[in-house]
């Protein structure tokens, strides 16, 4: 049987630019094997958050040498960027998206797929457990 891993991340903004956090957590064959609180900084958006919580994900599965990850997300503009759906086109956001796309290169199979923020808590309980 093939292992199952799935990536969920999030991010938080308090004020939007505002105090930030992210939050990323992995799972294997629905078992949490990884997670972490990440505080992003006092005037951060919420996007920046998103993608701090995407780009510590995916490193962590980098380190523990997943090939095939699954990752989810409930915003949909980032979920719809890294699909190269829609272009980016603040530069806010520009380095942190070309630095989660250089790191989807390391993996042999990657999805991204949008998830409603009710199925995302435990990566939203994280991102904002680092404004704690």
């Amino acid at each position: 049987m093939n292992d199952t891993y799935t990536l969920y991340f999030d991010g938080c903004s308090k004020g939007n630019p505002g105090k930030a956090g992210a939050g990323a957590v992995i799972y294997k064959n629905n078992t949490e094997i990884y997670s972490k609180s990440l505080y992003v900084g006092d005037k951060e958006t919420n996007n920046i958050a998103e993608y701090t919580g995407l780009i510590i994900g995916l490193s962590e599965a980098i380190n523990l040498k997943i090939k095939k990850l699954n990752v989810k997300g409930d915003s949909e503009l980032i979920i719809k960027q890294m699909n190269d759906e829609y272009k980016v086109k603040s530069v806010n956001i520009l380095q942190h998206f070309k630095n989660a796309k250089e790191l989807t290169e390391l993996f042999d199979e990657i999805t991204f797929t949008h998830v409603y923020r009710n199925n995302n808590i435990r990566a939203d309980e994280l991102a904002n457990n680092s404004l704690l």
